[in-house]
């Protein structure tokens, strides 16, 4: 009886194990790309978060690059004069990830310690973007 309920067990702790695994996977995974200034940043904003009501499951990634890092910067406001910090943070809380491209920051000649810290500088925005499709199976998105 010992021996069986053992086996029991197992096959309990191993089905709950593949469901933990099944529930952790992204139901998509999504890169968000921004090459225009704050304005279209604001907008990207409200995408992306009308993405996560509408599927809280996706895994999104923001590049950015050209005068779509503005946001991404220190003290970086939008139109109303609200930080796009605290939008950055709410998303980042839910798993967003944000990536600055280094190739604007140099051709900007724009201090690397000025881009907020909620974000990864990749060398560049737009091989980044390439390789999340490319090698991670990221769909691509451009509002």
């Amino acid at each position: 009886m010992m021996r069986s309920l053992g086996r029991m067990l197992a096959a309990v702790a191993i089905a709950a194990a593949a469901c933990g695994t099944a529930l952790a996977e992204p139901t998509s995974k999504v890169v968000y790309h921004i090459n225009e200034g704050l304005e279209k940043a604001a907008a990207l904003l409200r995408n992306v978060k009308n993405h996560l009501n509408a599927e809280p499951g996706a895994k999104i990634v923001v590049v950015g690059h050209g005068k779509g890092i503005d946001f991404m910067l220190e003290g970086a406001k939008d139109k109303n004069g609200n930080p796009f910090d605290a939008t950055i943070d709410t998303l980042q809380e839910k798993g967003v990830e944000f990536r600055v491209c280094n190739n604007t920051l140099v051709s900007r000649k724009i201090d690397p310690k000025t881009v907020i810290s909620q974000a990864k500088i990749v060398p560049s925005g737009v091989a980044e973007i390439g390789r999340l499709q490319a090698k991670e199976g990221y769909v691509y998105l451009k509002p």
